[in-house]
Order: C-alpha cells, then structure tokens, then sequence
C-alpha cells in the first residue's frame, strides 16, 4: 500500500481501512539513588522503540528525574499534574512509564491524568500479543498476560483493540468476563498451563528423537534488535522476518547449517532478550528457550554498534541464568555484529573493537556483519572448533560387510580419516561428542584400535 493522502485514500486509489495509531506520551522515570546498568538516554531511545513496535503515535517522550517514589503515584504531584496537562493539550489516550508499576499507582495515574496508563511490563506484553504468529506462541503470551492481570481489575490492553479490529488475546469487549472474574481467570491460566506442559512434552520427545540422529544444535540469543535474525539469514539463506524493530521474531525457528568441514548441525532462531524483562514472560516462554537450554553451543549476539551493547549482554546473562544456563555448562560465542556500522583506522582495523570485552565465560568472541557477511566464514570455522573441544577422537576397525555401523560413524560422529581398506575392514578414526559416547563404546567398544 503507498502513502496515505488527504482523502483516506492510498495512490492506488484505495481507502486505507486501518484505524489510526493510538496516541501515546512516554515517561521514562530516573529515580535517584537506583542503580540501573543502562544510561537514562539509551533506556529513553529503548522505550521509544517498543512504543513503535506497536505503531503508536508518540505525542511526547520525557525523562522525569524522581526523588523519591510515591506509593500512591510513584510519580510526585507536580509531574502528575505536568502529564495531566500534555494529555489535555495533545489529545493523548495513553501514557507508558518506563518502570513497574503497582495496580493502585496504575490506577491513580488513571484518574489524575485521564489517560489509560500502562508499565513497562504491560507494554511488552502488548508486543509479544501482537507478534505471536504461531499457536504456542499465542498460549505462552495469554498465559504470562493473565498472570499479569491476576493483580489488576481491568484489562490492560483495552486500548489496542481499536486499532487492532476488536482482536485481542481473549477476543473483543463482551466476550468474557475472565479480568474480572478471579476463579474463571485462575481456570484458565491452569488450562493454559496444561496445554504448554503438554508441548513441553512434545518438545522433549522430539528431542529424545533428535538425541539419536547426528545433529547437534546451535542456539542464537540475544538482546532484542541484536539481529539474530539476520544472522540466521545469513547462515542458513532462510527468509525469517527480521527488521529494525524489536522483538521482531517470537516464534522459535529452526535450520540446518553446513559447516567448512561438512558437518550438519540444526541452528535455531529464538525471542529476543530485554532489560527487566517479566518473569511471566520469561516462565511461559520456557518450553520454546528449551532451545537455548539444551544447545550444543550458544551464538550470544551482541549489537557492538549500540553504546548500550555492555549492559544488554549482563541483561542477557540474567535472563540465560534464570533457565540454568551459563559458559560453565555449555560453550558460548559471542558474536560481536554490526561492525560494518563502526568505523575503520587507517589500518583497515576497527579501534572501537578493542573497548569491547566478553561478557561472562565465552568460548571465543567473533567480530561479524550479518548485513554484509564480514566474519560469517571465522564464526563457522568457530562452531566447529566449539563442537569437537569436548570430542575425543577414536580409531575403530569397521568390516566391509558391516555397512550399517559404517553409516552409523558418518551419522553420529566427525570421520576426520579412513585408513586404506584392507582385504576385510578397513580404519576409521573418528571424533565422537559426549552425548554419543555412550552408544559408541556399546556399538564399537571391541573393535578400537590401540594407539
């Protein structure tokens, strides 16, 4: 559709039906003495960021410097009474503040102000019920959004389902009373609940059947824009949806990648990461970042073009060690993107890198571009290495008539080297991975050769 003119009507000559964005005043509290790993400026251009992630119409964005938190408002009454002004002044139906709030501060803002309010938490939770595409998706959003709603009266996403055609995550106004009805609420997050244990389960038997083909898997995670993504586009040539927006991608995808020396590994794309991001959310989505947990080796990418990419990786660190995850476990790489958007010496070399430090137990660190390719070849050559570091490497005796252990070794295990065939078997020395030990010492435990 092209640009929308006067009349409603688009250059094809079509009346544009989509209802206009709502229109929002952003508040982005800097409460003294409370320590936050993020700059104001860059929590400010954060928030306006998800704002836009859900087409609103931003009125005015303002950083309100907060001495002291109020119980009833959090925020003191001069500011209060300076929103309720801008609100009638610019027409605004909908305040966000950057912080949580608490269901009677929600409310009082309400009244004072006029407007419908929401917090940091609620807003993400918007995001993610605009973005689920898939029906996992959409349970894991409802669930974290009830239990979000349990505290508070009235449904926080009221505001959207004008501009969204009455679709919500529990349909239009009218269909149920479930936010103000605690017991039916509580049936329905338990219902919720039953149904993500169920996929969990299909998970982890889908996993069981993975355990015993060859793929190992490689998990991409990362602050929210970092452009896992793109990076997955680039490796696998696959066409995920990714843009400059944030939490562009929700659902969990999944591709087979080649590495330089023909291995097979399952790569898999996974929502983005994002300071304070609600334990609700992070709880509902375990069932799709059992990804993460049960990788092989982990691609943390990191935006080292964003000022702010040192306190987005300790955010990600936080949100990998709530699901047990940590470089003592598994091997991590960083993958330092977007260098393309930093600037080069004269030398070719990037001094802005050299700032640039491992956030936590890292495998290694690899610079890359997932817009121009710079580095994709290193990063591969990387996972490699990351795969065999905990191999052991063996050489078995195979017969020639024994085609089926042959096919079993190229299946799962590295042939790094075939020996010359003799008139009977013939030497294959190969890398095995500690998920297959087991099955190779019960498979090929008598026929090891001796170095």
């Amino acid at each position: 559709m092209g640009d929308i003119h006067e009349d409603g009507r688009d250059d094809d000559g079509l009346i544009d039906q989509r209802a206009a964005p709502t229109r929002a005043g952003l508040i982005i509290p800097d409460v003294r003495g409370q320590a936050n790993l993020h700059g104001v400026e860059a929590r400010k251009a954060e928030f306006e960021g998800l704002a836009e992630a859900i087409r609103l119409d931003i009125a005015f964005s303002e950083i309100m410097k907060v001495r002291e938190v109020r119980p009833a408002t959090f925020l003191g009454a001069g500011h209060v009474a300076e929103i309720t002004k801008r609100v009638k002044e610019m027409g605004v139906e909908l305040v966000l503040v950057d912080t949580a709030l608490s269901p009677i501060q929600q409310r009082n803002l309400e009244r004072e102000t006029g407007a419908k309010v929401l917090d940091r938490t609620a807003l993400i939770l918007e995001i993610f019920g605009e973005r689920a595409a898939t029906r996992e998706g959409v349970l894991q959003v409802e669930l974290a959004h009830l239990n979000y709603q349990k505290s508070r009266l009235v449904r926080s996403w009221t505001h959207l389902e004008r501009q969204r055609g009455g679709f919500g995550f529990l349909g239009g106004p009218g269909e149920t009373q479930i936010e103000s009805d605690r017991r039916l609420l509580q049936e329905r997050i338990a219902h919720l609940e039953d149904r993500i244990e169920k996929v969990r389960k299909t998970r982890a038997q889908q996993r069981g059947r993975r355990d015993a083909v060859p793929f190992s898997t490689v998990a991409l995670v990362g602050y929210t824009n970092a452009g896992k993504s793109s990076l997955f586009n680039r490796l696998t040539g696959a066409g995920v949806f990714a843009k400059d927006l944030l939490f562009a991608t929700l659902d969990t995808t999944i591709r087979k990648i080649e590495l330089p020396h023909g291995r097979e590994v399952m790569l898999s794309d996974t929502v983005g990461f994002v300071a304070d991001l609600p334990t609700d959310l992070v709880a509902a989505f375990r069932a799709t970042l059992e990804e993460v947990v049960d990788a092989d080796v982990i691609l943390h990418v990191r935006d080292v073009a964003n000022a702010d990419h040192a306190a987005q990786a300790s955010d990600v660190l936080k949100v990998l060690a709530e699901l047990g995850v940590s470089g003592e476990k598994v091997a991590i790489i960083e993958v330092w993107n977007k260098v393309d958007m930093l600037e080069r010496a004269g030398d070719g070399e990037r001094p802005a890198l050299a700032g640039v430090q491992p956030a936590g137990r890292v495998f290694a660190s690899v610079p890359v571009s997932a817009q121009t390719g710079e580095g994709i070849d290193l990063l591969l050559q990387t996972i490699e290495r990351a795969m065999g570091a905990e191999s052991r490497t063996f050489k078995v005796r195979i017969a020639h008539q024994d085609g089926a252990d042959v096919a079993w070794l190229y299946s799962h295990s590295e042939v790094v080297n075939r020996g010359e065939p003799g008139e009977t078997d013939q030497v294959y020395e190969v890398r095995v991975e500690p998920r297959h030990s087991i099955a190779f010492a019960e498979r090929f435990g008598d026929r090891l050769e001796k170095d």
